[in-house]
């Protein structure tokens, strides 16, 4: 009977109800809430984050492989794609990709607050102002061995990258309509397809490359030719899923709206990183060695963008909805987990260092001073894991213009100074101009939108998107 009696005391609302326990059981119950909403969030997350990783990999691998094949053709031949493909195609890539992140905070708001007829305008006004900017970069690509000789390239190099700049200008224009088109996907959650179209795009680009270079003899033209047949069966694979029924509420046809309302900024900065390195003794091998580093940093680089791609979709939407303590809560999880993905791959090239470099090249030399290289590419890795995922909080609020500021003020006032000092002044060749340029820019540039994204009044945000939003769709035609 006594133990009866002291089971029953056991279980009584009095213990039960004793502070300690209560408070224990509240923190339980919050870190159970806490895990339900981060797992939610995750899932909102890698449903955009996953399709793009894929597409993005996929889109990349195409450079990768015609890089590969470039680097087995000749170390001029790698040399010449590398300055081709990474400072003339790369440079105006950048431009129009930078352009295109407006569609982004445009397409991603207009969703969240389900004003679903302005999407399809907005795509069609980006491939309006992309397609005449293709026009006034055209140059780039006529004249690029001239330019490339005035900045100190050796003549051979200079001379077949300024031919192969030539014989991608059909890949130029096909940015203006690729970029709108993936950005309007993204923003209404439809990845799977951008996903599909591009693995597809990948296996052409490895067959049509195998094809033209090693049976039809074609050479590096040859691969100049399969990735811009690669890159507009991009487009046109995406754009049949959206003409022919896959977005039925967001693309109704061609508007002229789209000419009403027209009119950013991506960093070129390793671009002007390989022209540098042009400039020192044993050129072609520091161009050589530098632009596998470069190709592996891009390839892992797909990833963090993909997270880019997500995060700035998440916060649009969210602050389209009105909802600022969402588009917190997604930025906190997209960080993480870009960081942690982030120091996977960190891991994996410093423990794989000096075996990397065999998938694009087997000259010793380049070999050696990519070994050298590893560590610098690793921290870049590591880096790039958070500005990115950063750059897309700053997107999907809606803020590139004060963003385009701080990239000037981060890598060409700071970074590029203290790349060409560490570089040239101080004698420590390639590892101190990258060294100098990571440091002094993307360094900076993370540390400062790390800070904004911290200090942000989310709340105020949202309430600005709304009004936004309304003021913009009130004032188009029904």
């Amino acid at each position: 009977m006594e133990n009866k009696n002291k089971r029953e005391e056991l279980k009584s609302p009095l213990i039960s109800s004793n502070p300690q326990s209560i408070i224990i059981k509240n923190e339980e119950e919050g870190c159970r809430e806490l895990g339900k909403r981060i797992w939610e969030e995750s899932k909102k997350l890698w449903h955009v984050a996953g399709p793009a990783i894929i597409s993005r990999i996929a889109s990349f691998s195409m450079n990768v492989v015609t890089t590969a094949f470039a680097g087995h053709l000749g170390d001029l031949q790698l040399a010449s794609l590398a300055i081709a493909n990474t400072v003339i195609v790369g440079f105006n890539f950048g431009l129009l990709l930078g352009m295109a992140s407006a569609l982004e905070t445009l397409c991603g708001q207009a969703f969240g607050a389900r004003k679903l007829h302005m999407l399809g305008i907005y795509m069609q006004r980006s491939w309006i102002v992309l397609f005449f900017c293709c026009f006034l970069l055209l140059p780039f690509y006529v004249f690029a061995t001239p330019m490339l000789k005035l900045v100190g390239q050796p003549d051979d190099v200079a001379e077949l990258s300024g031919l192969v700049a030539k014989w991608l200008i059909p890949l130029h224009f096909s940015f203006a309509f690729v970029f709108p088109v993936q950005r309007f996907l993204q923003s209404q959650l439809k990845t799977g397809i951008i996903a599909w179209v591009s693995f597809a795009a990948f296996l052409n680009h490895l067959l049509m490359s195998w094809l033209l270079v090693y049976v039809l003899n074609m050479g590096i033209i040859g691969l100049c030719i399969a990735l811009n047949l690669s890159w507009w069966i991009l487009f046109f694979g995406e754009m049949v899923y959206v003409a022919w029924g896959g977005c039925p509420l967001t693309w109704t046809g061609f508007s002229s709206q789209a000419f009403s309302g027209l009119w950013d900024l991506e960093n070129w900065y390793y671009r002007i990183l390989v022209l540098m390195v042009g400039g020192l003794k044993n050129a072609a091998i520091a161009v050589d060695a530098l632009s596998v580093c470069m190709t592996i940093n891009g390839w892992e680089m797909m990833v963090p963008l993909a997270f880019f791609a997500a995060t700035g979709v998440r916060v649009a939407n969210e602050l389209g909805a009105g909802n600022g303590k969402g588009a917190k809560f997604a930025t906190k999880v997209s960080v993480t987990t870009s960081t942690i993905i982030g120091l996977f791959f960190c891991v994996l090239i410093m423990a794989f260092h000096d075996k990397f470099a065999f998938i694009f090249s087997d000259s010793p030399p380049v070999l050696e001073e990519v070994d050298k290289l590893s560590w610098l590419l690793a921290f870049t890795i590591l880096l790039n894991s958070v500005q990115p995922v950063l750059s897309g909080v700053a997107v999907g609020s809606g803020w590139q213009a004060w963003v385009a500021y701080i990239n000037i003020g981060c890598y060409y006032v700071v970074g590029l100074p203290l790349g060409i000092a560490m570089g040239w002044v101080f004698n420590t060749g390639v590892a101190g101009i990258w060294a100098g340029m990571i440091f002094g820019g993307t360094a900076l540039q993370t540390l400062i939108l790390g800070i904004a994204t911290v200090i942000c009044d989310w709340e105020n945000e949202a309430q600005k998107v709304v009004a936004h939003v309304q003021k913009w769709s009130s004032s188009q035609p029904q």
